[in-house]
């Protein structure tokens, strides 16, 4: 499948405030694609409006699956969902008072996942295999890093074909985070997934990333090819690493 998202010059806000200020970047089918900033800087803005629950004051985001192009600023979140674009929020999400199963079963409410339900169920459990023990426990009585377990989980059961993940590091111990981390590498490696992960962690981020953006204050300042050309950038140097530009 030939899969790419692109979006260009993307303005979005709420009321007065603007939070997104002329963003454009790409992801092509097979990447893992790291969006990094600091909280306020509006990684989680881009990530509605990509998923359709913020509208944006103008710009494109469009998404192009084996020649077809598809713009989503004109369609409703479940009509993006359909095209299998699947998003892990920030702060997760769940519904508490279900068990993990009944959540995962809400993930496949699309028709193209209700036909392969049971092989994601498979899926969801051989990537989390903690899951499967826990299917019958209440979502709201498990720990901060089996509920992000669950999050993910949860989008996987919609037969995503892009995968968008706001922030899966954030009220995690730093061992949490790194299997976090990990675990969405395997997603990429394993079966091919497109990710788009939005991420404050530029350490953590960056071991299972090709390339990388960096946004500030709604913009993006950086835009590198590789992993090791965002370690090299001097932005990057001065924000995250305690170099000096």
């Amino acid at each position: 499948m030939v899969l790419s998202l692109a979006i260009n010059d993307l303005y979005a806000g709420y009321g007065a405030v603007k939070a997104l200020r002329g963003v454009t970047l790409n992801v092509e089918a097979g990447e893992t694609v790291a969006l990094l900033g600091t909280n306020g800087n509006g990684k989680s803005t881009l990530m509605k409006c990509i998923a359709g629950l913020v509208r944006p004051q103008r710009g494109g985001v469009s998404l192009t699956i084996d020649g077809n192009a598809h713009d989503l600023t004109r369609l409703s979140a479940e009509a993006i969902v359909d095209l299998g674009v699947a998003l892990v929020p920030e702060g997760r999400r769940l519904f508490p008072k279900l068990t993990v199963l009944e959540n995962l079963m809400l993930g496949a409410f699309r028709r193209a996942a209700r036909r392969d339900l049971d092989r994601n169920l498979t899926l969801a459990f051989d990537t989390f295999p903690a899951l499967k023990e826990l299917q019958n426990q209440l979502a709201g009585t498990m720990s901060g890093g089996q509920q992000q377990m669950l999050a993910i989980a949860r989008a996987l059961m919609s037969s995503p074909r892009l995968l968008l993940i706001d922030e899966p590091s954030v009220g995690l111990s730093p061992l949490l985070v790194s299997q976090t981390i990990a675990k969405i590498g395997e997603l990429n490696q394993r079966f091919g997934l497109t990710v788009l992960m939005a991420e404050q962690n530029f350490n953590q981020a960056i071991r299972i990333a090709d390339r990388g953006y960096i946004i500030v204050h709604g913009e993006i300042v950086v835009a590198a090819g590789s992993v090791d050309e965002l370690r090299g950038n001097d932005i990057v140097k001065r924000l995250y690493l305690g170099g000096i530009a």
